[in-house]
């Protein structure tokens, strides 16, 4: 047996548009009809129920769990992540600490009049 997106709704308190956000972000994903109407059976359904419980236990958003699941599926994307954390900033090769200020600002200038 399965739900349409309209009963999914219904049943789990998420709404609609949230529902589909959340397959937008890869976290539960409905299998589809022939017409290509959502369909959430029960393993959906657990899964919509327990995001909801781990969205409130830990206080994070929908967004945070889609992003850390980008980051199980692209390494170089946490790669990347860790190599900024752990980088410690530094004035440009020939920059003066002085004008190293400046340097950001115009920096910033440059890549917005792009």
């Amino acid at each position: 047996m399965t739900l349409t997106i309209n009963e999914a709704a219904t049943t789990t308190g998420w709404s609609p548009r949230m529902l589909r956000y959340v397959e937008q972000l890869g976290l539960v994903e409905p299998t589809r009809s022939a017409a290509g109407y959502r369909l959430y059976g029960p393993a959906q359904l657990q899964r919509l129920r327990t995001l909801k419980a781990l969205l409130e236990t830990h206080d994070v958003e929908l967004g945070d769990v889609g992003f850390a699941l980008r980051l199980r599926q692209e390494p170089e994307l946490a790669t990347a992540l860790d190599d900024w954390f752990e980088t410690t900033p530094a004035a440009p090769v020939g920059v003066p600490e002085g004008d190293w200020l400046a340097f950001e600002q115009d920096k910033q200038q440059h890549l917005l009049n792009r």
